[in-house]
């Protein structure tokens, strides 16, 4: 295989998680008596731009389909992070009725409801329509299609070039990431700005986060690699933000190169701070599989010893990382009886792999389990302010990464 950007061979490994099932397709009780599709889930690292990126094996179309079952809605704490970030950039851009702003992976328009508020002219894209149909119910003008440099050019010939691109943990996810960056600087009108949020490969790596390695990734992103990827495209990072969410993130903010505003500090310093940890040497990739075994081990061992001495474990939240984190280890319903989960879309079906069912929230009042294992770890504040009953009880909350943790 070949870098996605630089095209150079990729020789190094940074971490082989087997063969696993893409993480969001969720299961009807009719399928597990299907054959399930499997592909390899492995990642590796150029030496030459430093992108991380999984080999290439399941195809965009395959994973992100009309049963896609991610909805960004679900998560109070996402809206108001969401509301936050379209509060800031309204006036941070002098957004108003004339302006138009467009989202790349628009969801199911948990970001854009809050621009149709505030009567600001937007457009969503989004190739599930499972989440777009729940966003056109909302008013919000959604175009069903995967972005690229294709439908950018057609976008400017037939309406308005953009004010705002937006894209939230998207750019992780397209197998073509240097033909999405050519659609970017394509769509984006001159002295516009791109904003992209996306988990960053430094707090992956620090943290040990292998569960957020998943087929639907298709890259894991440093600043570094981010900025060279862009310049290809014509475009210049300005300024970034760092973030709590998704466990670590970073919020680029890019505008076209030859645009007059000044490059922040903020930039300097990130990508120094991903030089002093290691980023650009393979030394650095080179020990992440024994700690993602060391994660896998120690959740299997918990589950066990539980399992022993007859406590009643259960887990929240069918999310992608907490099905990347069971299938490696090999947990089936035998240690984890059923996950809950708040999303209708996903309540009654299977999880993929260890075909482990979801079940809605309502059933703990009744349970009362002794441990909740919390998959989502990333809003694990939320959950248990969500299921504070249960402390009252005696029940425990658990979260497996990056090392087990008795909350």
């Amino acid at each position: 295989m070949k870098c996605r950007h630089c095209a150079h061979p990729l020789h190094h490994n940074f971490i082989d998680l087997g063969f696993a099932p893409p993480s969001n397709a969720y299961l009807t009780k009719e399928q597990l008596h299907q054959p399930e599709k499997y592909f390899p889930l492995r990642v590796k690292v150029c030496e030459h731009c430093w992108l991380v990126q999984t080999e290439d094996y399941a195809a965009a179309d395959t994973l992100f389909d009309q049963h896609y079952a991610y909805f960004s809605s679900i998560s109070k704490g996402w809206l108001a992070h969401a509301q936050s970030y379209c509060d800031e950039v309204e006036k941070k851009l002098s957004l108003d009725h004339e302006s138009f702003v467009v989202e790349v992976a628009s969801n199911d328009g948990y970001l854009l409801r809050n621009m149709v508020a505030k009567s600001i002219p937007c457009l969503g894209i989004e190739p599930t329509e499972s989440t777009a149909g729940v966003a056109r119910s909302l008013g919000i003008p959604v175009l069903s299609a995967f972005f690229g440099e294709a439908l950018a050019q057609k976008l400017t010939r037939e309406g308005p070039q953009a004010d705002l691109i937006i894209g939230n943990n998207v750019l992780a996810h397209v197998p073509d990431i240097n033909d999405f960056c050519r659609g970017l600087a394509t769509l984006l009108k001159p002295g516009g700005a791109i904003t992209l949020e996306f988990p960053h490969l430094l707090e992956l790596i620090s943290l040990g986060q292998f569960d957020t390695i998943y087929h639907e990734h298709f890259s894991y992103l440093s600043l570094r690699a981010v900025s060279t990827i862009l310049a290809s495209a014509g475009l210049k990072v300005w300024n970034v933000d760092c973030l709590s969410t998704h466990g670590g993130s970073l919020r680029v903010w890019a505008c076209h190169a030859n645009d007059h505003r000044a490059v922040s500090a903020n930039v300097a310093h990130m990508l120094e701070r991903e030089a002093l940890a290691g980023l650009g040497s393979l030394a650095t990739y080179a020990t992440f599989q024994q700690r993602a075994d060391n994660i896998k081990n120690e959740l299997l061992s918990y589950l066990l010893e539980q399992k022993r001495q007859g406590r009643t474990v259960v887990a929240y939240g069918a999310a992608a990382k907490g099905n990347t984190l069971l299938n490696y280890a090999g947990v089936k319903p035998d240690l984890l009886p059923y996950v809950c989960d708040a999303a209708p879309s996903k309540q009654g079906k299977y999880l993929p792999g260890s075909h482990i069912p979801i079940v809605a929230p309502d059933v703990l009042a009744d349970v009362l389990p002794d441990v909740v294992l919390i998959l989502p770890w990333n809003i694990k504040a939320e959950v248990m302010q969500q299921l504070s009953f249960l402390r009252e009880v005696g029940t425990s909350f658990v979260t497996a990464v990056p090392m087990l943790e008795v909350l």
